[in-house]
């Protein structure tokens, strides 16, 4: 009995730890391109079951270097800044759906590298969780070479159009085959109706001869 509560204790913490999970995000892609000299704009956004109260988070510049530092104290509350780089600016909001704290930076060749996302929030016994994207900084942006993607649209497109134009051909030759079959019944039944009217008249004929005189 004691061992089945115990049990019973051990599945309610782990359910309990899985409900208050937080989880930091920096999107679907986790290499951003940038063009050498402009503003980019690096993605983070954090979730937590059970809310949060008091909760830090900062972004590190290669894993070491701090570039920018927040605070929120709840989710009607906007974020404090602790500290950040001149050239470092909080985008998001945590006072609307999401909790975003993106941020955007003008960058040059040196900013290449990764940036880390790194979130700890008291309310869920100290729970803390990060995410990390990494920069490439360009001279120039490389146009996308579609024509393997082209190649395959006029594929796909040419076996659709060929399936198309069969059952089309088809349904033009079961049409035609049907009005061909109909027309040789009609022509079948108005010669056997000729027939047996002529056959008709010339067996009344014979009998309206007059029989030979003797």
């Amino acid at each position: 009995m004691a061992e089945a509560r115990w049990l019973a204790a051990l599945l309610g913490l782990q359910l309990f730890s899985m409900a208050v999970t937080l989880e930091v995000s920096v999107g679907k892609t986790p290499v951003v391109t940038a063009l050498n000299n402009t503003k980019v704009q690096l993605s983070c956004i954090f979730t937590t079951c059970m809310g949060f109260e008091d909760l830090v988070f900062t972004w590190y510049y290669n894993s070491t270097e701090m570039i920018y530092r927040g605070k929120i104290k709840n989710k009607a509350s906007e974020p404090k800044i602790v500290y950040s780089d001149p050239r470092v600016q909080l985008i998001g909001t945590t006072t609307g759906k999401e909790n975003n704290i993106s941020i955007s930076m003008f960058v040059d060749f040196s900013d290449a590298g990764k940036y880390t996302c790194h979130v700890r929030n008291p309310k869920e016994k100290g729970a803390e969780h990060n995410a990390t994207i990494t920069l490439r900084v360009v001279p120039e942006m490389v146009p996308v070479d579609n024509t393997l993607t082209l190649i395959i649209l006029a594929v796909v497109g040419g076996v659709v159009g060929l399936l198309i134009l069969i059952l089309v051909i088809k349904k033009i030759v079961l049409l035609v085959l049907k009005r061909s079959q109909g027309k040789k019944k009609e022509c079948l039944v108005s010669s056997s109706g000729v027939d047996n009217t002529e056959n008709g008249l010339a067996g009344s004929r014979a009998d309206r001869k007059a029989p030979p005189k003797a």
